[in-house]
């Protein structure tokens, strides 16, 4: 059976653009893991690594223009974003770099023998080494920072290990442009151009993780997709790490003085991050705990003034958008759910933004009865992909909290409180939300991740499967593993562990 085709589609028409490649069958697959396997040590050199990441970096600026027009075209993300987004993926390929460079991933630890210890101490030497061949799975929001050249990508080549990508399908044209630059600065950084591999198709990503020689996976999707894979992953005879990024709420929470304060900012603000990117951010806020009374009601007119002067937008593709308009139908037609600003459909190719409204006691089951209880609106406590998102009007403290202790985990989780000192609800309401989150902001807006060393992109399932982070600097953790050396004779130690420190690395 001939391999099939594989479409870059035009999100604005729906129409097709170009034939890119075929998508990979089994055979393929394991060709493309045998040959990233076979190129691993290629990666030992520190120095080469480093080099290799920022001539990567040089050649995605250098070909700035067209990255974009090819992404813009697949994605209709727009050439400010995708030049933004660009911007960033370069930065952190430079930024594990010096990752790379200045060596405190490696975690030394030196404990030296100690015969009158009790129990006596031998010589132990710990650090950690690559797992091998890492699967990288692109996300469909980000075609650059969370795909080829992105975050997975960028701090599995930085912790030694060679990539396979799977290419998303709605943008394989970007894909292989910059999985051949990539290639390209392998090449020119004299390393095998394999220690970076495309392959394209849905049977693909399913074959990839079960590859024997896969050590590693990173995810970054739907929930029932990345579960798939997870699961996948698990059942494995050698089961390896699986890191996904599935979904997240990002709840946010307004205390009362806060609205009484800034009510008309915080509607603005919040308007503009929920549509930001068409609301295909992984940390749009898609839930809002808002005080009821007059404040909480001018909070609510400025965040529906602010949705409505949002124009139509085009989604990443149209099963996409298809999605969304049934998911908002089916949210705004529950029991007691208003719509200050409709969202749904567009011409056929857009959707418009919009905001649903609905009491934080239908939401705990304290009102509405079995028709109009928590059973029936668990949807609103589930992420909608798109522009839209969901005020729950509270009452009381109590009320908050309640609602937030049936929240699933979340990447992010944002708490407005009043500039002033005296703002009594502050302490009680951060409390509540830092189990639920990763990354828990004060007055801001989680849609921005910064790439920096405290940076923690992840949270408790289903924001991710794992405890880590996909950025800032930490995330090359997920590519290592410990090992001890003890009492192994100097000459047999790698350069990183012997005494003398030859090598300058931070140790312990």
């Amino acid at each position: 059976m001939a391999a099939e085709p594989v479409w870059s589609v035009d999100p604005r028409t729906g129409k097709p653009r170009e034939r890119v490649a075929v998508e990979a069958t089994t055979e393929d697959v394991d060709r493309s893991v045998r040959a990233a396997h076979e190129v691993r040590e290629s990666l030992a050199d520190r120095t080469g690594r480093a080099a290799f990441l920022r001539t990567a970096a040089d050649l995605l600026d250098g070909a700035r223009e067209r990255i974009v027009a090819t992404a813009d075209a697949e994605t209709a993300l727009g050439p400010v974003r995708l030049t933004g987004e660009l911007a960033r993926t370069t930065a952190q390929l430079r930024a594990f770099a010096e990752v790379v460079e200045e060596g405190s991933f490696l975690d030394i630890r030196i404990d030296l023998p100690d015969p009158g210890a009790t129990p006596p101490r031998p010589d132990m030497r710990r650090w950690k080494i690559p797992l091998g061949v890492v699967a990288v799975y692109a996300a469909s929001n980000f075609p650059l920072a969370f795909s080829v050249p992105g975050g997975d990508t960028a701090s599995a080549l930085a912790a030694g290990c060679p990539v396979v990508i799977k290419a998303h399908p709605d943008h394989p044209a970007t894909s292989e442009l910059c999985a051949g630059l990539l290639r390209g600065a392998a090449a020119k950084a004299g390393l095998p151009e394999d220690v970076v591999v495309l392959v394209h198709g849905f049977d693909a990503g399913v074959e990839l993780v079960r590859h024997p020689l896969v050590a590693a996976a990173g995810f970054t999707g739907s929930v029932r997709g990345g579960r798939a894979l997870f699961d996948a992953a698990a059942a494995r005879p050698a089961p390896i790490p699986f890191h996904g990024e599935l979904g997240s709420l990002n709840p946010v929470v307004l205390t009362p003085t806060a609205v009484e304060e800034r009510a008309e900012e915080i509607g603005a603000g919040l308007a503009g991050s929920m549509t930001l990117g068409a609301g295909q951010f992984c940390t749009k806020p898609g839930f809002v705990l808002a005080p009821s009374g007059e404040a909480g009601d001018r909070f609510l007119d400025a965040l529906a003034a602010g949705v409505a002067a949002t124009g139509p937008a085009v989604l990443l593709d149209h099963r996409m958008r298809e999605a969304f308009v049934a998911g908002v139908a089916a949210r705004a037609a529950l029991t007691g759910v208003r719509t200050p600003v409709t969202p749904g459909a567009g011409d056929a190719h857009t959707v418009g933004a919009g905001v649903l409204t609905v009491d934080a006691a239908r939401l705990t089951g304290r009102e509405g009865g079995s028709e109009g209880g928590s059973g029936d609106h668990h949807l609103l406590l589930e992420e909608c992909f798109g522009p839209v998102t969901v005020v729950a009007r509270y009452d009381s403290r109590a009320q908050v909290t309640e609602v937030l202790a049936g929240l699933p985990g979340n990447l992010t989780a944002t708490l407005h409180i009043a500039d002033a000192a005296d703002d009594e609800d502050a302490a009680p309401f951060l409390a509540a939300l830092t189990p639920l989150a990763g990354r828990v902001l004060v007055n801001g807006w989680p849609t921005g991740v910064a790439v920096a060393a405290a940076q923690h992109h992840g949270g408790p399932y289903p924001a991710t499967t794992s405890t880590s982070t996909s950025v800032g600097a930490t995330a090359i953790e997920r590519w290592l593993r410990p090992v001890t050396y003890q009492s192994a004779p100097a000459r047999l130690l790698p350069p990183e562990l012997r005494d003398g420190n030859p090598l300058g690395l931070p140790r312990r």
